[in-house]
This record gives C-alpha cells, sequence and structure tokens, in this order.
C-alpha cells in the first residue's frame, strides 16, 4: 500500500491526531494536530518520513490547536477546512481558555478546502468533501485506493459527532453521513476524531444514530 496511516492519540480530549504518509516518496502530512507537539513529532520522526502539510477536517482547539505551531516549526502548509471554518479558528485563544489547554493562537490556512477538492500527500490523492454538521465548515479525506477515509468528528464507532456547539446542524450532519460517507462503499475503514476504527459498513449495520435501521434504508 502506498499509503500508511499512525494514529497519535493528543490532548486531554485524546484526539485521534493521525500521520499519513506516502511510502514511495516518504512524504507526510500530519491531520489534526490539536496538541502534545513533541509526541506528534516524535511519532512521526519513527515513521522516517518528511513532513510536508498539515491537513485539518476543522477548527476546534483538540484538532486545530497546535497547528500554527507546528506549521512554524516545520515550514509548511496548513491545508483546510472549509473557509466557514474561519468562525471557529479565529476563536482558537478562547477555547484554549476556556478548556484549560497550553495556549493556541489562530492562523489563516495556506488554502481553504471546498467539496470535491482533492489534497496531496506525496504522490497519493485524497478526495476531499464537505460534511458539515459537527462544526459549520468540517471536512473529510478520503483515500480510494486504500479504502481508508479521515473524518474528523462527524463520525464514530457507535456513535456521531455532537451539534450542540454554535453554528451545529444536526439534519445537516446527518445528511452529509448518509448522502457523502454511505455511498463511498461499506468496506471503507475510517479513522474518527475520537475512539476506535471502525468501517462504513458496520456503522450502516449498527450505529444506532445514523444506521440504516434508524434511517429506513
Amino acid at each position: 500500500m502506498a499509503l500508511e496511516y499512525k494514529i497519535v492519540p493528543v490532548t486531554a480530549f485524546m484526539q485521534n491526531c493521525t500521520i499519513l504518509w506516502c511510502t514511495e516518496s516518504m512524504e507526510a502530512a500530519v491531520v489534526d494536530p490539536g496538541g502534545d507537539l513533541p509526541r506528534i513529532e516524535a511519532q512521526l520522526a519513527a515513521t522516517g518520513a518528511r513532513l510536508t502539510k498539515i491537513l485539518l477536517t476543522h477548527g476546534h482547539i483538540d484538532h486545530a490547536g497546535a497547528a500554527a505551531e507546528l506549521a512554524e516549526n516545520a515550514g509548511v502548509p496548513i491545508e483546510g477546512p472549509q473557509e466557514e471554518e474561519r468562525f471557529w479558528i479565529e476563536k482558537l485563544a478562547d477555547q484554549s481558555r476556556m478548556f484549560g489547554l497550553p495556549p493556541s493562537r489562530s492562523f489563516e490556512p495556506n488554502r481553504w478546502l471546498d467539496d470535491g477538492d482533492t489534497v496531496t500527500v506525496g504522490r497519493e490523492a485524497l478526495q476531499v468533501l464537505h460534511c458539515p454538521g459537527h462544526t459549520p465548515g468540517h471536512v473529510v479525506f478520503f483515500h480510494a485506493p486504500s479504502r481508508l477515509a479521515v473524518v474528523g468528528d462527524v463520525l464514530f464507532a457507535g456513535s456521531i459527532g455532537r451539534t450542540d456547539f454554535p453554528r451545529g446542524d444536526h439534519a445537516a450532519l446527518i445528511g452529509a453521513i448518509r448522502g457523502k460517507l454511505w455511498p463511498l462503499g461499506d468496506d471503507v475503514d475510517f479513522i474518527p476524531g475520537h475512539g476506535p476504527m471502525s468501517s462504513f459498513g458496520v456503522e450502516r449495520a449498527s450505529n444506532p444514530f445514523v444506521g440504516d435501521r434508524v434511517s429506513g434504508m
């Protein structure tokens, strides 16, 4: 497989920061560096890959809190999320104070992403899907050749993302899961923002919030 991954739980929220790297070019991306940079950097070094960019699913502190610092330290660009997420990124300092986390600062991504865009990790390309609901500008990254998706806080094993935050939208979240994630295929494994991995097929069969039995599909 030309794309490998390593999950690195970070922050008090145990957020699944993900290191993706292309085994041919040995170029890497860090997805959602929420904090604990020494841990992320040590795991990145262990892969032997060279960091070339940061990818963000959304702007919550446990996913984006260390993005500015890592980008500055490594001299790499930040890509994502979708521009509606500016609302949360501008509040990163407030979020860090609210949750008692290390200080964080806002930033301007080098590239905002939209539905249908593509991001690259070395020679590998991942599809971008705009999946609002948990937050307005949340995106998901999908690597078709390896049947792998990095879904942030859209979907979890046995659950779905919260929508009680400002600008959350439960109906939009359900619509994104059913309309954009399920069509990718039951065989797709996904890395959620928290907790264990699962597959779309397992969640369609058993998820009490968005499974087929709930939706009447």
